[in-house]
């Protein structure tokens, strides 16, 4: 059985066919949201503070953390800044990170501050890339998200998407990096603009599964970019895709019609033994009170989750790469 291992100091968190969901939580990013962008560049980062504390407490498996701030020069600026930020949120919460960054100086530099083992995210197929960061993956001894796109861009076919992944499997390979580091994207498109994109990501991923037999995971607001009422989309594409074998997602934990929706997909994929994660975080809910649902306490949290709660939502890296396909 294929298990990708990743840890903070203290807490370890195994993804794979037979574990709950892992829920990374996605908000500790400045792309697209100007104003935490503003805050981390002049030093202020109560806002990450605030977004690792709620996705932690709402449930979150793991967190990503990105630093990505406009700049002249990523080269120079990034590595300070992600080391800055990733130390910040190791401190703040015992959850397993995700070192996010295009910049291949800022991975290695959050590399070596980081505890435990995160998950690098990430390498794409293009060679530049493939000759940069595998090294480090070996080097440091984590997992590594391979992203199916490479020099051509993003291919709108998923055969291709495949092929390249499995190149990345194979290259993962040549540097002594076995396939269960290698945690497969493989590019959910828009169902707005692409009506078949359900279904190309549910035969992408169960030719993942039995195929490379790779854990994947995706930027799971991608399919429902351009949609009214997104969330509604993304809830009920989540017991979809695990079905169909995804093993984890760079998710907002924040949104309790989300979370409902992976709580609900482990019960009933098998991974919540004797449903006991659900009645923990449930036994209490109130369906509807005065006309409005009401969410599930957000200090409820059971083992391999995250350790208060409110909205909000921002449109990360993937997204964006996803609107420009």
């Amino acid at each position: 059985m294929t298990r990708t291992i990743v840890a903070s100091a203290t807490r370890e968190i195994v993804i794979g066919f037979d574990q709950p969901f892992c829920v990374i939580g996605e908000r500790i990013n400045p792309t697209g949201r100007k104003k935490l962008a503003a805050e981390m560049v002049a030093g202020n980062f109560e806002t990450v503070v605030k977004d690792a504390l709620e996705q932690a407490a709402c449930g979150a498996t793991m967190l990503d953390v990105n630093a990505g701030v406009t700049a002249v020069d990523p080269n120079a600026t990034e590595p300070a800044l992600l080391v800055q930020t990733l130390e910040i949120v190791q401190n703040l919460v015992d959850l397993p990170l995700s070192i996010d960054s295009s910049v291949t100086a800022a991975i290695e530099a959050a590399l070596k501050v980081a505890k435990g083992r995160p998950l690098v995210n990430s390498v794409t197929g293009e060679e530049e890339k493939l000759e940069a960061i595998l090294p480090l993956v070996k080097k440091y001894n984590v997992p590594v998200v391979a992203i199916s796109n490479d020099e051509t861009g993003i291919s709108m076919d998923p055969d291709v998407r495949f092929a390249v992944a499995k190149k990345i499997v194979e290259r993962a390979a040549d540097h002594g990096i076995p396939s269960h580091d290698v945690v497969v994207d493989p590019l959910v498109m828009p169902i707005g603009a692409l009506g078949d994109a359900g279904r190309q990501v549910f035969a992408l991923l169960r030719r993942l599964r039995e195929e490379l037999k790779v854990n994947t995971t995706c930027g799971l607001s991608n399919i429902s970019f351009g949609l009214p009422h997104r969330h509604g989309i993304n809830a009920a594409f989540i017991p979809m895709v695990i079905g169909a074998g995804m093993t984890s997602a760079i998710m907002n934990p924040v949104r309790p019609q989300e979370m409902e929706a992976v709580r609900g997909a482990n019960v009933l994929n098998g991974t919540d033994e004797n449903c006991s994660t659900w009645i923990r975080t449930y036994k209490d809910y109130k369906p509807v009170e005065g006309g409005h649902a009401i969410a599930a306490p957000a200090a409820v949290t059971a083992p391999g989750e995250g350790s208060a709660a409110a909205g909000g939502r921002r449109r990360g890296g993937r997204e964006a790469r996803m609107a420009r396909a």
